[in-house]
């Protein structure tokens, strides 16, 4: 017996509409599909996609707009705003404003994720006991991977070493440096590796996130990457300084990173509001270049980060918000591109985080979302609902709208059900 079969489904790389047979979890076959099944749904030749994947969303230290006064104009600014609310978190506090995140991420449609969690001698490890019971928790909707990462610098932070050490053997899946928040960046990053390692994990990095080609810490990224045989397990969020390097030697480092195998990660509305605060006239997008990362085959994302706090004043957790803003930002607006920027919140994403058998195929495993239109462009250009979020072959999430037109003669109402 099958667990789900879902028919009428308009796929991503079909044209016509096929059924989806689901059992233990995966995709067992698509197209005609007969036989009893404990559920069937018919979409009704509705888009189908796999989950979306936020590759680099920070849960602990979100929604602090009610605790910070002012708003930050740099990243530095944010840094020191968010350090100085950090002495008051704790664990309770931190699983609370995480769970009001992940409560908004999961109807989404959102079924992966990577959470940096900061760890350092400021906040110890309370991140970490509390992402980790939300990691527990959340799993029948969500897979949550942590990143232990060192925000306040390594070298600069006596004993954080130590504690990242600490982390990765309670349980985190991966470490994360800021080399550029550190007073010896090449060390920073050594560490990092040296930990990833040690530990037989992935690393990630927030690195050059500056106006000015000034730092390019990438460029040790890269060669660490090849020196530790770490290729397909390096990921770099923001970037932004690359898209500001002369197109000669930004090809150039583009083809490095490709071949290091190191997947890029642009976080669209924390660099769009921090980057280019100097800038008089012309203000810069800010936004590493999408495009020519795409066009060399390196797995681009587009994440969230932070969500309501002094480096992002807003923020829903929907990753398909993330790709209307990057159409207009990024100069994406043909039908080509703008399926490109679905790929950056569902297939690049969980490229980059190494999810094994995602995707929409036989053997996938059944991290689906139906959405309220039928082409993929569409999820870019329109924002269309969610009908219904299914996770490891169960439905998870179903949606149900009502409107009401009072304004009609008699009023009109329509309720839409998944």
């Amino acid at each position: 017996m099958l667990d789900l079969v879902l028919r009428g489904c308009r796929l991503p790389d079909r044209e016509v509409p096929v059924d989806l047979a689901i059992a233990d979890g995966r995709i067992v076959a698509i197209g005609p599909v007969s036989g009893p099944a404990r559920e069937t749904i018919d979409v009704a030749g509705r888009l189908v996609t796999p989950g979306l994947v936020d590759a680099h969303i920070h849960l602990d230290k979100a929604l602090l707009a009610d605790r910070v006064s002012g708003s930050a104009g740099t990243a530095a600014e944010a840094i020191r705003l968010t350090s100085l609310a950090k002495r008051g978190f704790t664990v309770d506090d931190i699983t609370q404003r995480a769970r009001r995140v992940l409560d908004l991420a999961v109807p989404a449609g959102t079924t992966a994720m990577r959470a940096h969690v900061e760890v350092d001698p400021i906040v110890g490890l309370a991140g970490m006991e509390a992402m980790l019971a939300l990691k527990r928790e959340y799993a029948p909707a969500i897979d949550i991977q942590l990143c232990a990462f060192a925000q306040e610098g390594i070298l600069q932070v006596p004993g954080t070493e130590a504690l990242l050490r600490r982390a990765l053997g309670m349980g985190a899946d991966l470490v994360g440096g800021c080399p550029y928040n550190d007073t010896d960046a090449l060390r920073h990053i050594e560490i990092v590796f040296a930990l990833a390692g040690e530990f037989g994990v992935d690393a990630d990095f927030h690195v050059d996130f500056f106006d000015e080609p000034e730092h390019l810490h990438v460029r040790a990224i890269v060669r660490q990457t090849v020196r530790a045989g770490w290729q397909g397990r390096v990921a770099v969020g923001h970037l932004t300084e690359l898209a500001a390097l002369p197109p000669t030697e930004q090809a150039a480092l583009i083809t490095e990173l490709a071949a290091a195998g190191i997947g890029v990660i642009s976080l669209p509305l924390t660099d769009l509001y921090l980057m280019g605060r100097r800038d008089e006239r012309n203000v810069r997008r800010g936004l590493t270049p999408i495009r020519q990362l795409l066009e060399a085959g390196i797995p681009v994302a587009l994440a969230s980060n932070n969500i309501r706090n002094p480096f992002t004043p807003v923020g829903t957790a929907d990753p398909a918000h993330l790709t209307f803003v990057g159409a207009v930002a990024a100069h994406m607006g043909t039908p080509e591109l703008m399926r490109d920027l679905v790929a950056a919140v569902t297939t690049h994403p969980a490229r980059i985080l190494n999810l094994r058998d995602y995707g929409c195929a036989p053997g996938c495993r059944a991290d689906l979302v139906v959405w309220e239109c039928e082409r993929v462009e569409e999820i870019v250009m329109a924002l269309p609902p969610r009908r219904l979020v299914v996770k490891a072959g169960r439905v998870t999430v179903e949606h149900e709208r009502r409107t009401v037109e009072r304004w009609r003669p008699g009023g009109s109402t329509q309720t839409h059900r998944g």
